[in-house]
């Protein structure tokens, strides 16, 4: 572990707050392209028509590629900006949902890294106002970008190595995933059972799926051996739960990759390809069912308890699909694929 957390004292909630967050949430997801409004982006045919439904007041007229460019970091910002505005709602919000927020700021550590290896300008990065830790105003030098923050065990590598293109990145960005989950999971203890319950059913899923996806990627595009792979997998553990949420990717190493009847009655088994004669496991498509699965979870938990800290956890979730969906959209049509196309590439139904 990167940095050992410490016990977390659990900070009573607003109810009159979480009341009018989960109003707010319930009016931008009414607004957004999640549910009964995904079947809209299906007619979708050109980067301006997608440009006009997603920001009919906003819109902005600029040829094929700089519209693109343009497009998706407006989706990435408008996301941000929704969910800030619901967790602006509390004077204190918890820090699951604080900690959620931040993966936008962990995605822009990790992307701020790749920039200094290559010798680039700062990247564009994402505003999360108040919530933020990370001093991006000081890149590249990271002793000052992580001054005072969590991350500042990265300086422990070898970071004046790092200004070259052959920096192996990969061990450190498994040290951050593990640390970011680790806190995000850390941060579940400070909130009541009724509280974190569909929360921490989402989270655990998701990062035993997500130690599935990188085993697949591993092996199947970097040919990884089993034991090469296992290091890079994320043992972790949902509060006074033995169980490792690496374990169903660890028992994925012993199947083979070119044989479906291997993964039989595996645990996220449904979510392979379909088999075929010459059957190759495909990590894209196992990614893209564990999206939806994820989805659907979030969607269906929104509603069930309102006013509680899960409903906001999964607002977020869906606000994140939802960006995840138009962006991939927009790129679809920057290629001049049709909006049905990148809806059928991505398995999911309209």
């Amino acid at each position: 572990m990167p940095v050992t957390a410490g016990k977390i004292k659990k900070i009573p909630l607003d109810t009159g707050e979480q009341a009018f967050a989960y109003a707010k949430a319930c009016g931008i997801i009414g607004k957004s392209f999640v549910g009964k409004r995904i079947p809209v982006l299906v007619k979708i045919n050109s980067l301006n028509e997608l440009d006009r439904l997603v920001f009919p007041e906003t819109r902005h007229e600029l040829p094929g590629r700089e519209l693109l460019i343009d497009l998706e970091k407006r989706i990435i910002n408008r996301t941000v900006s929704h969910i800030y505005k619901v967790l602006d709602s509390y004077s204190r919000p918890s820090q699951l949902l604080i900690r959620q927020f931040r993966s936008y700021e962990y995605v822009d550590l990790k992307t701020c890294l790749h920039n200094i290896c290559a010798g680039r300008t700062v990247p564009p990065l994402n505003n999360i106002g108040r919530f933020g830790t990370v001093h991006f105003e000081r890149y590249p030098v990271l002793e000052t970008m992580l001054a005072g923050t969590e991350y500042e065990f990265i300086l422990k590598h070898d970071i004046g190595t790092m200004h070259r293109e052959t920096y192996d990145l990969a061990p450190l960005e498994t040290e951050l995933d593990l640390h970011y989950y680790s806190m995000l999971l850390h941060s579940l203890n400070s909130l009541s059972a009724s509280n974190r319950m569909f929360a921490e059913r989402i989270l655990a899923d998701e990062i035993s799926l997500r130690n599935c996806v990188w085993a697949l990627r591993l092996r199947t595009y970097f040919d990884k051996k089993p034991e090469e792979t296992a290091k890079f997998l994320m043992d972790l553990r949902i509060p006074k739960n033995r169980k490792s949420l690496a374990a169903d990717a660890v028992k994925s190493l012993d199947f083979s990759l070119d044989s479906r009847t291997d993964w039989k009655r595996w645990r996220w088994e449904n979510f392979l390809n379909p088999e075929t004669d010459n059957w190759i496991a495909d990590p894209r498509y196992f990614q893209n069912a564990a999206s939806r699965y994820l989805y659907g979870m979030a969607f269906r938990f929104f509603r069930r308890m309102p006013f509680s800290v899960s409903s906001i956890f999964c607002y977020i979730k869906l606000k994140q699909f939802e960006e995840d969906l138009l962006t991939s959209i927009a790129e679809g049509l920057g290629l001049g694929m049709g909006s049905t196309d990148v809806f059928d590439l991505l398995e999911v139904t309209a």
